[in-house]
């Protein structure tokens, strides 16, 4: 089952990190935000990614068509060029990368992938999100349903710390914390084909119009997760997730 990513984007508000690379590129660790996203699908025998490109497209490109050389230690014959990869790489996966143009919207990516789909439903997410979402759950919940789409709801973090109030007396104090307030579009979608015809062409922001549109139909149903997740709008974003995946207790992987 195909999963599509959505990597065209400039990430304005996370200025010096993204004026030489796109917003998935930003590193998690020594490890491209795109890679733990694709890590969570693969987890679950997804392996079959297309990759929408926009925003400085060949850094992309670039790093999965070196992708061996990029996360190995490599030995090379500097008379005839040959490399050897010291270690196997354990990443058995099928990526197609689409420069999906530099100002197509989220919903016209979407749609310039349609030949990548062969008329089968498939996965949809952002490039900047993690989170410890079942793949399996909610591929089935979906199924379960029937509708159109599914959408996977969640909870923002907090962005300060919570307090628990008796009068003046703080009876707990939460960093942080998953709000439990609300709840926002999480990405990690599940597809059938036919949505696609909801997107009239490169200036559709799939946001609002399409899913906006499945809804009225009564086709969009939300996948409720109330676990970990945690997008990279801004640098506070970045660093609270290196501190996580330095911690060594990354919820979205395994290690």
């Amino acid at each position: 089952m195909k999963t599509i990513i959505l990597s065209g984007g400039l990430g304005s508000r996370l200025g010096e990190y993204t004026e030489n690379i796109p917003k998935p590129m930003i590193p998690i660790g020594e490890k491209p935000l795109l890679w733990h996203v694709m890590q969570r699908f693969a987890m679950f025998g997804h392996t079959d990614f297309s990759i929408a490109l926009g925003y400085k497209a060949h850094v992309i490109k670039d790093y999965f068509l070196n992708y061996g050389t990029h996360n190995n230690d490599f030995s090379i014959n500097l008379e005839n060029g040959e490399i050897h990869l010291l270690n196997p790489i354990k990443d058995n996966w099928n990526v197609s990368l689409c420069d999906t143009g530099s100002d197509t919207q989220t919903g016209g990516r979407v749609k310039r992938l349609s030949n990548q789909i062969n008329g089968e439903r498939f996965f949809l997410t952002y490039g900047d999100g993690v989170a410890n979402i079942d793949i399996d759950k909610l591929l089935k919940f979906h199924i379960n349903h029937g509708k159109m789409i599914t959408i996977s709801a969640v909870h923002p973090g907090a962005r300060f710390g919570e307090l628990s109030i008796s009068g003046t007396t703080v009876n707990e104090f939460r960093e942080k914390p998953q709000t439990n307030a609300g709840w926002i579009n999480g990405g990690y979608f599940v597809v059938e084909p036919e949505f696609l015809d909801l997107i009239k062409n490169d200036k559709t922001v799939l946001e609002e119009g399409p899913l906006e549109k499945a809804a009225s139909m009564g086709q969009l149903e939300a996948y409720l997760h109330a676990g970990f997740w945690h997008c990279v709008d801004t640098k506070r974003d970045k660093v609270s997730l290196d501190e996580i995946w330095k911690s060594g207790s990354a919820p979205w992987i395994k290690r």
